[in-house]
């Protein structure tokens, strides 16, 4: 489950054409009766679409062990480490395991724990569509340890997991058939906002529940701008268990995965998420040839402009992404791109929150060579990137996360000069350490809020380390106040500093810099 925006973002874990009944040819209509129905509109009943395309869906649980931590008697415990009178000697949980949670051979105690979802079979031979998060391991690391398959007819088979693509949270199983009902894939390039579509899933455990909905929303951005995030929004019922399941159109092919739901209490309130099936397609092909999935890949952070950053920046509102950094040796640091350019177009496509810089360039063949617009310090700039290929998502966690470096040598403390209600040092190792920030960083370290200042308005914290103003990095707090004073100069109504947190990810945050009242 995914907690989101104050509100549960929660993992849910061919067709005839339909006739629409008329009066009889020749019979008189009054004028303000109700209109026929178009052919493509809702059907007077979906009873024989959903006839038709249950069989083909399943219902999926999964079984695991994960560790438990005992609850041991506290007092016990402490009367068994020091040796006290009255240590109850042999004394175990119940289950034949002493207390303290350790097993023979020193291993955890384990439990076993399951989960139910969704997916649906897409040949004959029985491989079937699912979602990753529905059979990856609840650690993390790996995949659960039983799969079983239930058909409408309630006959139950084992699955073996053929691949997963954790960054799509897509899966594909297999089970031993043959002639089984299946389903096709449909174009959801063609999908519009109003369309009627049905859902069928495995709710709480409520196997073949059937839903109809329309599109409510496409391209539905969620997280902020990521390769994937890309949804097909609907009102059709959604709840936990529908994950994997399909989202069909009324010609009954397959426009969607069912994955997610967003909800203040976990259950429907008619805003689901599915994975488009131009998304989803690929992938799955991929994995059924025993295939890594292909994406296109630049080496770089990006961030969506929201509108203060927009401001500091100075373009249109959700217009852009600004590249927050730049991984050393791959194709867009090759290609030159620098931290602090603003991406506005990739391949001429234009980069916004319905198609961000991550998702054009994930769908471009590697090896291409394509065009990049930017904007650098404001100007126009076009630059031409080799787009390679993605690494895996462990190898991305260790380019991305390799915060090493040598430690610098500790410099005498300096004044620390206040602007805008930010007090500010140069980056030392004591306050380094002090703020858990990387060793060997480089920048200014906020070492002070005035909470009733511009700044205690903004999302600048004690502590953060301002990297550098726009894309010019900084050292000392004179660069600081010098680049805030130059923006003043201009006119600039806000300044945009990229700043770094603890251990997480450099990000861009703003200033707001006109006279406040």
């Amino acid at each position: 489950m995914r907690y989101a925006y104050g509100v549960t973002m929660a993992l849910l874990a061919g067709g005839t054409a339909l006739s629409i009944a008329t009066g009889p040819v020749g019979a008189q209509v009054a004028q303000n009766a109700p209109a026929a129905m178009p052919p493509n509109g809702a059907p007077q009943s979906f009873a024989d679409l959903a006839a038709r395309l249950q069989p083909a869906v399943v219902n999926i649980s999964t079984k695991q062990r994960v560790p438990v931590r005992s609850q041991s008697d506290p007092f016990a415990e402490m009367m068994r480490r020091f040796g006290l009178p009255g240590t109850p000697q042999g004394q175990d949980d119940g289950d034949g395991t002493p207390q303290g949670g350790q097993g023979q051979g020193g291993q955890g105690r384990t439990r076993e724990t399951g989960s139910l979802g969704s997916g649906f079979i897409i040949s004959p031979d029985g491989y079937i569509v699912t979602n990753n998060h529905l059979i990856q391991s609840q650690t993390g690391n790996g995949t659960v340890d039983e799969v079983v398959v239930t058909l409408t007819n309630r006959k139950e088979y084992p699955a073996r997991i053929v691949g997963r693509d954790q960054a799509s949270d897509l899966a594909l199983l297999k089970i031993d058939g043959a002639n089984l009902p299946y389903v096709n894939w449909g174009d959801s390039t063609r999908a519009r906002v109003g369309d009627w579509v049905l859902a069928i899933g495995n709710p709480y455990g409520l196997g073949g529940t059937v839903t109809a909905g329309i599109i409510s929303a496409l391209h539905r951005n969620i997280t902020g701008g990521g390769a994937y995030d890309r949804y097909i929004q609907t009102d059709a019922s959604i709840n936990m268990g529908n994950s994997g399941g399909p989202m069909f159109d009324l010609n009954g092919n397959v426009i969607g995965v069912n994955s997610a739901l967003i909800s203040p209490t976990g259950a429907s309130v008619g805003i689901g998420l599915s994975i488009p099936a131009e998304a989803a397609r690929p992938v799955i092909d991929s994995l059924r040839r025993g295939q890594r999935p292909q994406r296109g890949y630049l080496g770089v952070g990006l961030q969506p402009l929201d509108e203060n950053l927009a401001e500091a920046f100075g373009l249109p509102k959700d217009r852009g992404e600004v590249v927050r950094s730049v991984v050393p040796g791959e194709p867009a640091a090759k290609a030159g791109l620098q931290q602090g350019d603003v991406i506005v177009r990739v391949n001429g496509q234009e980069v916004n929150p319905e198609q961000s810089a991550s998702y054009l360039i994930s769908n471009i063949p590697v090896g291409s060579r394509v065009p990049i617009d930017i904007l650098r310090d404001r100007k126009p700039q076009r630059v031409t990137v080799t787009v390679g290929l993605r690494p895996t998502d462990e190898q991305l966690a260790r380019l991305l996360g390799d915060d090493s470096g040598s430690v610098t040598p500790e410099t005498p403390a300096t004044p620390t000069p206040q602007t805008l209600g930010l007090s500010l040092a140069p980056a030392n190792p004591a306050l380094l350490s002090r703020y858990k920030l990387p060793s060997g960083s480089t920048g200014v370290v906020i070492t002070g809020v005035d909470p009733n200042s511009v700044a205690g308005e903004e999302a600048l914290r004690e502590g953060d380390l301002i990297v550098a103003i726009g894309n010019r990095r900084v050292t000392s707090p004179a660069q600081v106040v010098e680049a805030i004073a130059a923006a003043r100069r201009a006119g600039a109504p806000r300044i945009a500093l990229l700043v770094k947190r603890g251990s997480g990810p450099e990000a861009f945050a703003t200033l707001d810099l006109r006279p406040q009242r």
